[in-house]
């Protein structure tokens, strides 16, 4: 079952992502990265996500140094989530902004289809 982001604010979004995650480590096991996210629009802010030795950790707030930086609107990062947004298709259009190794952002979205969001 998917989960409905729409009525849902950031910081839930964050709690259930950091929640599914360590709920089930298998997918995350091995990766070792840290991934920003300045998200744009209302109830946007910036946030954290460190994945190492199995576990996911989420940030509210600045994560200092990042492997990858993703900068998106809140709207499309729920989309990103739910499965309803390419990637590659976001950032040809420019609804994906990436700073960093744009390799990790293309492996965030195969990880994330591995979690029912």
């Amino acid at each position: 079952m998917t989960m409905n982001f729409d009525d849902m604010t950031m910081t839930t979004i964050w709690l259930k992502i950091d929640e599914k995650l360590n709920g089930e480590p298998g997918p995350i096991k091995g990766m070792t990265v840290t991934y920003s996210f300045n998200l744009s629009g209302d109830d946007g802010g910036l946030y954290g996500l460190t994945l190492a030795d199995g576990k996911a950790v989420t940030i509210t707030g600045d994560p200092g140094e990042v492997d990858c930086a993703l900068t998106m609107s809140v709207k499309d990062f729920k989309k990103l989530l739910a499965g309803n947004l390419n990637s590659t298709a976001a950032f040809m259009m420019g609804k994906l902004k990436v700073k960093g190794n744009i390799g990790l952002a293309l492996k965030l979205e195969g990880l994330l289809k591995q979690y029912s969001f």
